[in-house]
């Protein structure tokens, strides 16, 4: 067992939100450098509470952005000789801190890119665009503009892409606040009328932003992939993680969260990664959803979410804790050289049954069984060193209690077992 690190008595990590993206970054900064990390939040939810690692600072109910960004300056008063790192880790939240950069730049480093490229990236129309002009594959993909829909006289774009398809915000930030029956992260379509009931809830909840529908690209789960990259204060990508995604949470909230992963090397995906990072003068933590066409094998990127990612741990798991990048780099101003991770590793929130009863394909689930006799596992919530009894007691009931999410929402296996 490696040593604990010396605590860096001047570094205070600030960290937004309160899921389980969030615990990992408090544990990564833990295990790197020996420090608390302060949690800003509006409930002190499982994944955070009862934490060692962790102090929650608590907005109070019906808190406004506003009144988080005020409560942030306060903070930064009571840790007067700190060295004060803010993350983020929600499109929203991001979008919060970029907002109020020039106020909140006074007493943290902020380590995210400018609002004007934050702003083009976050569309998934935009990205497309972008994408597409650069060489890069992705899905087919129409928008669909709200911005005149109080006219009576608006109609919705005509949509000729083969169905089924998939439909979701452009902008999770202008989606956030909207609220309608059967609202849902991503929407799988699967005929016009169905698209058209959409179009009519969307209008009718006053939703005014962009939609945009997309060619459903074949395949399950494990034809996805996740790509984890940070780029430094001069534009060096200092930092590239892939993923082989195992299983994602089917929970119409969590559609798409990757459940489980495997960590590897994949160039040819990494390289196109590169290449939008370059082109874009793209700074901080990018994560890229990409799927693998089994038509063709070309890699589809679908978006680059301009933060680490709800599943960061994966990447300090395999090696490369992606909180010394950022440290060296915005902190210590020292020039770090470039890693491209290719250590292979299980990364699994769930039973390891319940992902066995899901990874059908032979071979995979080979590997997988090899990562778990060699004991190459991590739970980015099991960590030695935060194991309170309530804290594993947390821990065994949100495993249970996704067998019972996969039982309600994503039923597919009919063997016996879970």
């Amino acid at each position: 067992m490696s040593a604990a690190p010396t605590p860096d008595e001047r570094l205070q990590p600030v960290i937004l939100g309160a899921d389980i993206g969030v615990y990992a970054l408090a544990r990564s900064f833990h295990e790197a450098y020996g420090v608390r990390s302060i949690v800003v939040s509006g409930a002190a939810l499982g994944p955070i509470a009862r934490s060692s690692i962790i102090d929650n600072v608590l907005l109070g109910p019906g808190a406004t952005p506003q009144d988080m960004v005020d409560r942030l300056v306060t903070l930064a008063g009571e840790h007067p000789g700190k060295r004060l790192i803010l993350l983020a880790n929600s499109d929203w939240l991001v979008r919060v801190v970029v907002q109020h950069r020039a106020r909140l730049e006074k007493h943290y480093v902020v380590p995210f890119l400018s609002e004007t490229l934050l702003d083009r990236i976050s569309d998934k129309a935009t990205f497309a665009e972008i994408c597409t002009g650069l060489g890069i594959a992705v899905p087919r993909t129409i928008v669909q503009d709200f911005a005149g829909a109080d006219d009576p006289a608006w109609r919705p774009a005509p949509v000729d892409i083969t169905y089924p398809l998939i439909a979701k915000a452009a902008s999770s930030a202008d989606y956030q606040d909207v609220h309608f029956e059967g609202k849902k992260k991503v929407f799988e379509i699967s005929g016009p009328a169905e698209l058209d009931a959409l179009w009519v809830s969307l209008r009718g909840a006053g939703f005014r932003g962009r939609f945009v529908v997309q060619e459903l690209i074949p395949g399950d789960d494990t034809q996805m992939r996740s790509i984890t990259a940070y780029v430094d204060n001069g534009g060096m990508i200092t930092l590239l993680c892939s993923a082989h995604v195992l299983l994602e949470e089917h929970t119409p909230s969590g559609l798409g969260n990757p459940a489980a992963m495997v960590t590897g090397r994949w160039d040819e995906m990494l390289d196109q990664a590169r290449r939008f990072l370059d082109a874009t003068g793209y700074v901080g933590f990018a994560n890229f959803d990409v799927k693998v066409d089994p038509r063709d094998g070309s890699y589809r990127f679908f978006e680059v979410n301009p933060r680490i990612g709800r599943n960061n741990y994966y990447v300090t798991a395999a090696g490369a804790n992606p909180m010394r990048f950022l440290v060296d780099d915005r902190i210590h101003g020292r020039t770090v050289e470039p890693v491209v991770v290719d250590r292979e590793v299980l990364y699994s929130i769930l039973p390891h049954r319940l992902l066995l009863r899901y990874v059908r394909e032979p071979a995979l689930r080979a590997r997988v069984q090899g990562l778990i006799r060699a004991g190459a596992v991590v739970h980015p919530l099991r960590y030695a060193a935060d194991a309170s009894v309530r804290r594993r007691a947390y821990v065994a009931t949100a495993m249970l209690n996704q067998v019972r999410k996969f039982r309600t929402h994503y039923p597919k296996p009919t063997d016996t077992g879970f």
